[in-house]
């Protein structure tokens, strides 16, 4: 990372300064349409004391919006005199992607979330991965990077941190995480594997020993008054537990959740016309059909059986009524309730 040129964004606020500020970073950008243009990504700074500083993000995915939501809604909405730290605010990080409504980026293809350490010679996308990774990621001390489902997801709302790996200081890593899991207050809280981690924010920011906290809220391409509610709340109850704002988390009930490996994913072997034999929140049992296939080119052929590959709860489906062979069938996750009463004291 030493031998990387300097970034080509510039900042238009001062990340230093007391005081709260809005602006962007500037990212040139010369195109048919703006010889000299740029992308231009929203960002405010409210920093009213020498506290840690908290790093929030949406539209890390364009096409996911209970985050943008409640992060322009926070930047509007939080005062001065409440931040005992520096809260970043980047309510649409992926700008291009976000302004399409694409989950990748329009100019370059990018899927952001998959683009780190990123470069900043590379395309538009990696560019905005490598100024995360060299210049907002080393002066965070925590990281909310919100989610949902996108077109193709819908996801019962939780919020999550992942296991990380034995080593000690790992583990503190992952207890603070999970400590504001259940600040954030979500229906549902999940402890995380990635099965899909090369070159991920989450797995950037945890790399440097950052607290890095996710969020699956909701799907279909839209935010529900629900699941935008909960992304408002559980952003402040955070910032709060993590000492960056001041006042007293709410305490509200959540449902932990395990997905500790891969076969929480049934993925299709074969595209077609989906059945869905469960909902969102059913409690399913190895071995039960959760799905069915029909083909699409002739009638009178029997429909692919998609079984679960475990017991658990049904927290997420493929959103769009056809699939093709790859995508994502749902996934089932383990009910714990050992950790029901986890809180930010715990750790």
């Amino acid at each position: 990372m030493a031998d990387l040129a300097p970034s080509p964004i510039r900042a238009t606020v001062d990340f230093d300064a007391m005081g709260a500020q809005h602006g962007h970073l500037v990212l040139p950008h010369s195109r048919d349409e703006s010889a000299w243009g740029s992308v231009m990504i929203p960002v405010a700074v409210i920093r009213g004391g020498e506290g840690p500083t908290a790093l929030l993000t949406g539209g890390n995915h364009g096409d996911e919006f209970e985050g943008p939501i409640a992060l322009y809604d926070l930047a509007l909405t939080l005062r001065l005199e409440e931040v005992t730290g520096r809260v970043i605010i980047l309510p649409a990080l992926n700008q291009p992607a976000f302004a399409a409504a694409r989950r990748t980026s329009p100019i370059d293809g990018g899927n952001l979330n998959r683009s780190f350490p990123g470069r900043p010679d590379g395309s538009v996308t990696q560019k905005i991965a490598d100024y995360v990774q060299r210049v907002l990621l080393p002066m965070s001390d925590v990281v909310l990077d919100f989610h949902s489902g996108g077109k193709t997801l819908d996801f019962l709302p939780f919020c999550a941190a992942h296991v990380l790996d034995d080593s000690p200081d790992a583990k503190a890593q992952e207890a603070r995480a999970l400590a504001l899991v259940a600040a954030f207050g979500a229906p549902y809280s999940v402890r995380m594997r990635e099965i899909d981690a090369v070159g991920m924010f989450d797995t950037a920011a945890e790399a440097m020993g950052k607290v890095f906290v996710t969020t699956e809220l909701g799907g279909g391409g839209t935010a529900s008054a629900r699941t935008v509610e909960i992304a408002r709340r559980g952003c402040r109850d955070m910032l709060i537990a993590a000492g960056v704002v001041a006042g007293q988390p709410e305490p509200r009930p959540t449902r932990w959740l395990d997905m500790p490996d891969a076969r929480c994913f049934h993925v299709a072997e074969e595209g077609g016309l989906i059945r869905f034999l469960v909902d969102l929140g059913d409690r399913v049992a190895e071995g039960q059909v959760l799905a069915l296939i029909y083909p699409l080119g002739r009638t009178g052929q029997t429909p692919k059986e998609v079984a679960s590959a475990r017991a658990g709860l049904v927290i997420s489906r493929h959103h769009p009524g056809l699939l093709q062979p790859g995508d994502c069938v749902a996934v089932v996750a383990e009910e714990t309730g050992s950790d029901a009463a986890l809180s930010v004291t715990d750790v």
